[in-house]
């Protein structure tokens, strides 16, 4: 899937770059602006990633119910054993439709620049893993607990970052 969508990009930069009659070494140059930096899962740029949504405070997490899209605002964005996790509530509608299909994708806009995440959400059972986003957001414990049922923290899988502004060339990673 990641070869695909890489393959795709490249396919959409070439086409892109080239569609001003560009020569080929003027087309090589353009398409090599917009390589991924990363081609293989990079734990620093989940961390990069991470900072991006820390900086911005909030972010919106897009999924699909059904044939619908449906966004909402979110703010927990913390890196545990090197992935790059959010938490929400097994009782929330988002929680259903991420279940019934993993793909999100993740925006917020900050100074000027703005960040996409295409990534599957994946959930993580672990107490280890709920107590570690609580502890770093504990104004979430009046609402959370570890160990109860309802707690639910997701780790971003196969994950591929765009930050972009009006200004400068995307910057494109994958973690």
């Amino acid at each position: 899937m990641k070869k695909i969508l890489i393959t795709l990009a490249v396919v959409a930069i070439t086409v892109s770059c080239g569609n001003n009659g560009a020569k080929e070494a003027e087309t090589k140059e353009c398409c090599e602006r917009y390589m991924i930096e990363k081609t293989t899962p990079n734990p620093e740029n989940a961390a990069r990633a991470q900072q991006f949504l820390k900086k911005a405070g909030t972010y919106y997490l897009a999924t699909v119910e059904k044939s619908q899209p449906r966004v909402r605002p979110f703010g927990t964005a913390e890196i545990f054993e090197g992935k790059l996790y959010i938490q929400t509530g097994k009782a929330k509608n988002v929680y259903k439709q991420l279940v019934a299909n993993p793909q999100a994708e993740i925006c917020a806009f900050v100074d000027g620049e703005w960040i996409r995440i295409q990534c599957e959400l994946i959930p993580d059972e672990r107490v280890e893993a709920k107590k570690d986003m609580l502890d770093k957001n504990p104004s979430l414990r009046g609402m959370y607990d570890e160990n109860d049922d309802n707690t639910i923290v997701l780790y971003m899988q196969n994950a591929t970052a765009t930050i972009s502004s009006f200004t400068s060339q995307p910057q494109v990673f994958q973690f």
